[in-house]
């Protein structure tokens, strides 16, 4: 991040050293701003590819925030069902997010000063940019792989969305379920609510292709090929007293992998522009789901922190210009025209973006905070201090959170259920309904990081110099969100909206007013050392359950006086059973892939 901040560029500063001079330099700013319309159509070339930078831009954060949504701490966890839900239900939506500091306001921006200043020095002492260019190609190869690899497998995912939906409607209104187990497809028959199996449409498609008519050979093909992109991968890797992992994955997870390792290579023979711009979407994109400033406060600090470190830079050092330009490396979005190049730095993406990210989160924890309930309950508490036990009991509130549905993965069910009419409101499905809440914050960031682009170009044009493009950025995006909660009067809840896990509890007591609004929250000492000794308990069964693990798995070399401690009741046939896997020996490296069980 520390890179990608210290070359903070403005969006056309490779542009501008190109272009013809079209002001007179003695001209007032009034005057300047009078002969806007004019440069605008003489550098309408230039114009273009600003316009291709920032639908890139808005592009690239819409779709990292979206991909970034996770469960809302105003919302509970979805409910599974007695065997953990259906085989199609959803992955684990709660995701690991790397949360900022206060103090990363401070850091980040000496951090990028130090980087730059030091990368500049570098190339000054080396002469020749070549030899660095060649180590920091293979240094973004190498860090780049799992960016490249969770753009590319959410764009495969994205795909197979389209291609195997899970519902589609028809022209009469009909909503299909596709069902793999039973390889069918169903609609719920009028006010009965009842599944009707519809016999015509063998093919697990949507759409007229339902009802193709291909042989069962092709038929069950497809229905395996839609089998193995939607269901869970297993994934292993042991290195005997090292490492012993498993995790779950898809498909595309792997393809994406694939074609990471692809790109890179291909990258690093022939230093295409393309490319390189493919793996800035892809360390942009990667930047804005894993990184979130936890609070509106921490935000705010840290944009103006880089504020204020781009406009140094840039107006009045030659550090961020020489950087910028002598280095070819995946750290800057390039556009080429017919006679001139414009760039963004990564920076003007991923630092407004992971604020913006964290608005469209916020719009998500208040589409659920609306929908809490307030149950009266009875709270007793003990009383000692007069020398005997008195029970006062007094009704107090209980917050009630609304059950959680993932919105993320419905564009392709999006796209086969929803009419023209209903684009902005689709309601097929309950994950489709959930992923149409309100986006007021979001849009608002949008709208000012758009405007703010756009302000950045004319102020290029107009003055003919470099513009720090977070000069006009953090202020457009930073004061439309906080304007828009003042609006609103929500300034308390976003002061008050965190990411670090402090809201995300159950069984909350709370103090209400008159109006029914929540004032203070009760915290209940006993029940938190409850809770304290029952999480004792659990870890010290799961201690227990990965001991006997360690014991039965291969490779262990616990001698049978141990084993027989750690086990326990293990029952005779046990012993043997584990004896008998020692004397096969064990693994010293394993790696393998395994395919989801056949349907």
């Amino acid at each position: 991040m520390a890179n990608n901040d210290s070359i903070l560029l403005a969006a056309t500063e490779m542009s501008a050293a190109n272009m013809t001079e079209t002001v007179v330099a003695n001209l007032t700013i009034t005057e300047k701003l009078a002969t806007l319309p004019t440069v605008l159509w003489e550098n309408r070339d230039i114009c273009l590819l600003e316009v291709r930078i920032i639908f890139t831009s808005l592009m690239l954060i819409y779709i990292g925030s979206h991909a970034a949504l996770r469960r809302p701490p105003s919302a509970n966890p979805p409910k599974r069902g007695k065997k953990g839900g259906s085989r199609e239900q959803p992955e684990q939506d709660d995701q690991y997010v790397q949360g900022l500091l206060p103090t990363d306001a401070i850091l980040f921006p000496i951090m990028a000063g130090t980087v730059l200043v030091g990368l500049y020095y570098l190339i000054k002492w080396l002469e020749d940019p070549d030899i660095l260019n060649k180590v920091l190609r293979i240094y973004f190869s190498c860090i780049s792989l799992a960016s490249i690899g969770k753009l590319a497998a959410d764009s495969l995912h994205i795909l197979t969305g389209f291609v195997f939906p899970t519902v589609w409607t028809a022209g009469n209104g009909r909503v299909y379920h596709i069902n793999s187990l039973k390889r069918g497809q169903w609609y719920r028959a009028g006010a009965s609510k009842d599944q009707v199996w519809d016999d015509e449409k063998e093919t697990p498609l949507p759409g007229r292709w339902s009802e193709l008519g291909l042989a069962d050979a092709r038929n069950t093909l497809l229905w395996e090929v839609r089998h193995l992109l939607l269901e869970q991968w297993t994934v292993r890797f042991s290195i005997h007293g090292i490492a012993n992992e498993s995790f779950k994955v898809k498909f595309n997870d792997i393809l994406g992998v694939v074609l990471a390792v692809a790109v890179n290579v291909v990258y690093y023979t022939t230093q295409s522009v393309f490319l390189s711009n493919f793996m800035g979407y892809a360390f942009s994109y990667a930047g804005i789901i894993m990184l979130s400033p936890t609070t509106f406060a921490t935000g705010t600090g840290l944009l103006f922190g880089l504020f204020f470190y781009d406009i140094y830079m840039v107006f009045y050092t030659p550090y961020m210009m020489t950087v910028a330009t002598k280095l070819d490396i995946p750290i800057k979005l390039v556009f080429e025209g017919p006679t001139k190049a414009s760039m963004l730095g990564l920076g003007d993406i991923v630092v407004p973006g992971i604020f913006i990210g964290l608005c469209l989160r916020f719009d998500h924890y208040m589409c659920y905070y609306r929908q809490q309930k307030l149950v009266p309950v009875e709270l007793k508490t003990k009383d000692e201090s007069s020398g005997q036990l008195v029970t006062n009991t007094q009704m107090q509130r209980m917050v009630i959170k609304p059950d959680y549905v993932n919105p993320q993965g419905q564009w392709g069910d999006w796209f086969w259920t929803t009419k023209l009419g209903k684009v902005l409101s689709p309601d097929a499905t309950p994950a489709l309904k959930a992923s149409a809440f309100p986006k007021t914050y979001f849009y608002a960031a949008m709208i000012g990081y758009l405007l703010a682009m756009i302000t950045t170009l004319a102020m290029l044009l107009v003055f003919h110099r470099a513009q720090p493009a977070l000069l006009y950025l953090v202020p457009g995006v930073v004061f439309a969100v906080w304007i828009t909660g003042a609006l609103r009067g929500e300034l308390r809840e976003m002061w008050a909206y965190t990411e670090d896990g402090r809201l995300d509890t159950a069984d909350t007591i709370v103090e209400v007013d008159g109006n029914g609004n929540i004032i203070d929250v009760i915290h209940d000492d006993e029940g938190d050392d409850e809770s304290d000794d029952e999480e004792e308990k659990k870890q010290e069964t799961k201690t227990q359950v990965d001991a006997r693990s360690n014991v039965n798995s291969a490779g262990d070399d616990v001698s049978k006086e141990k084993a027989d401690k750690v086990v326990g009741g293990m029952t005779n046939d046990r012993k043997h059973i584990l004896e008998a896997r020692k004397e096969k020996g064990y693994p010293v490296f394993l790696f393998s892939i395994e395919a989801p069980p056949p349907n």
